[in-house]
């Protein structure tokens, strides 16, 4: 399913373009709409809400649980018929191409998650650039193909980094899923548009939001992460099946393999809340995504949403 535009209208966004571009998605009603299954491919003590309680100098020395899991998800994917889209570190690329290379050969999108998950927001645009550079390089070496996609670590491209979209574009990728247009304390940008669309027109790039459902004029947060393990599984199944049913589009769904891992080593000092968002239902996880698996139909990014005659070499 390829993206084509529909009209421009007023963007909500500061930066080159007044406009954007929504992209257009419109199964016919005997489709079945296929979803995006996404995995952001880190570590336990790589997620950014760790970074006070582990310095990355001690990275190295850190027991490595990622490609045990991977391997697990891969083998959940395979057994549900299901396409996923893997955003990769380049740290851990580098450290377990082998795992990169199981992607690849699975059928799988391999595309990027920066080099050291570093935040977009926390980054200059020079330092941004030299990132994305750097792991887009490492991954299609690696993996033997052209990576197209990229995810920031913690959604932090928001209305005061929209250059970030346009060094993204220049450095060769054509989508980016960076965006949440929810409300959080450490990322989101709720104005946003809440499906994909071209923020500087449809030569650009395009931006592929993970998935809400707009309920009593909020957007609610149906597209994984934490929310997907704190509430009831028929809950967030409603939620996906109503964005298919009711807005007639695929859902992004994300997850990372640290999630399918109950038994991961557990740091010293974390503060409760930050215990809680992390390990809240770990257990309940790898049963959740295999019914996912079930219960809905699961594709690539790029071949959902990319017009293939621009990804061409």
């Amino acid at each position: 399913m390829s993206t084509s535009m529909n009209s421009s209208v007023n963007s909500p966004m500061s930066g080159a373009s007044s406009s954007y571009v929504m992209a257009e998605q419109s199964p016919s009603a005997a489709e079945t709409i296929r979803n995006a299954m996404t995995i952001d491919v880190e570590d336990y003590f790589q997620v950014s809400a760790f970074a006070p309680f582990i310095t990355r100098d001690s990275w190295p020395t850190r027991e490595c649980r990622v490609e045990a899991n991977i391997d697990r998800i891969l083998g959940i994917l395979d057994e549900g018929k299901a396409k996923a889209t893997f955003f990769a570190l380049g740290w851990i690329a580098e450290r377990y191409p082998s795992m990169i290379k199981r992607i690849v050969a699975g059928g799988h999108e391999l595309a990027s998650h920066g080099y050291g998950h570093l935040r977009a927001s926390d980054q200059d645009r020079a330092e941004f650039t030299e990132d994305i550079v750097r792991s887009k390089a490492i991954l299609e070496e690696i993996g033997g193909q052209q990576v197209f996609g990229y995810r920031a670590p913690s959604f932090s491209i928001g209305s005061r980094n929209l250059w970030a979209l346009d060094a993204l574009y220049e450095s060769g990728y054509r989508y980016s899923s960076s965006i949440y247009p929810i409300q959080h304390d450490h990322y989101g940008m709720p104005d946003a548009p809440r499906f994909a669309f071209y923020p500087n027109g449809k030569d650009g790039l395009l931006e592929v939001p993970i998935t809400t459902v707009r309920l009593l004029q909020r957007n609610l947060p149906a597209g994984g992460g934490g929310y997907f393990r704190l509430m009831p599984y028929p809950l967030s199944r409603w939620m996906m099946e109503r964005v298919n049913r009711v807005d007639q589009r695929s859902t992004i769904f994300y997850f990372h393999p640290w999630e399918l891992d109950p038994q991961q080593p557990r740091p010293d000092g974390l503060n409760m809340k930050t215990r809680f968002r992390h390990y809240v239902n770990l257990s309940l996880m790898e049963k959740r995504v295999k019914a996912l698996t079930r219960d809905f139909a699961w594709e690539r990014m790029d071949k959902l949403f990319l017009d293939q005659s621009r990804t061409r070499t």
